[in-house]
């Protein structure tokens, strides 16, 4: 008989213990962390304190994932007041840039717009080039990793040269896109291609309405 006919014998005898309770104390196993002899008892002890251990570690995890949620979840609803009360472009452009800047401590932050009713002298209504423009609008979902697009490192001025990471979020209104939203850090892990972009996608969709609303 071998340790298979073991564990299939006593899967399909649930009872055996019950029927033989004192080989629960009288077989002994060897204990996982020191080497010394415990009893079966002991050693199911020792099983479950160690699985308890990990489900509390996990509970933390889960707990602090929760609380940081939270305190993203509460950027996103100030930053959203903010673009509900600005009454011109001015105040939603500073909106954008003293949120992300400040509140969610993005270092380096840009946008652009095309095809405004509405043109300006500002930054970000300089003409953008159709590789930007043509890879704005192949995007389903916000882009994050390494930045590849030497045009857009020159939106972040002399910085452009120090960014390693990006996130960038289309502008769209019914499906058409008109801008891109450039956030970018010096750290390389900063913005990864497994990230998560629930909150990037709902700030893209924000500045998407309040721009729409000023620029027509």
């Amino acid at each position: 008989m071998n340790a298979t006919d073991v564990i299939q014998f006593l899967q399909a005898n649930p009872a055996f213990f019950d029927d033989n309770s004192t080989l629960l104390t009288d077989l002994t196993v060897t204990h996982p962390h020191n080497g010394q002899a415990i009893s079966l008892t002991e050693r199911q002890l020792i099983a479950l304190r160690e699985r308890i251990a990990q489900l509390e570690n996990k509970f933390a995890e889960l707990l602090q994932f929760g609380e940081e949620n939270d305190a993203i979840g509460d950027k996103v609803h100030r930053f959203a007041l903010s673009l509900l009360e600005a009454e011109d472009f001015e105040s939603i452009r500073r909106a954008i840039y003293t949120h992300l800047q400040e509140d969610f401590a993005v270092p380096h932050v840009a946008f652009r717009v095309w095809n405004s009713v509405l043109s300006r002298n500002g930054p970000e209504f300089t003409t953008v080039g159709e590789d930007v423009r043509f890879f704005t609008g192949d995007l389903i979902d916000p882009y994050c990793g390494p930045l590849d697009l030497r045009e857009i490192g020159n939106w972040f001025g002399p910085a452009g040269r120090q960014i390693r990471s990006v996130s960038l979020v289309p502008l769209r209104h019914d499906e058409k896109t008109f801008g891109l939203l450039a956030m970018g850090s010096e750290d390389p892990e900063r913005f990864y291609p497994a990230m998560g972009t629930l909150y990037v996608t709902r700030i893209g969709e924000m500045v998407s309405c309040a721009l729409r609303r000023q620029l027509g």
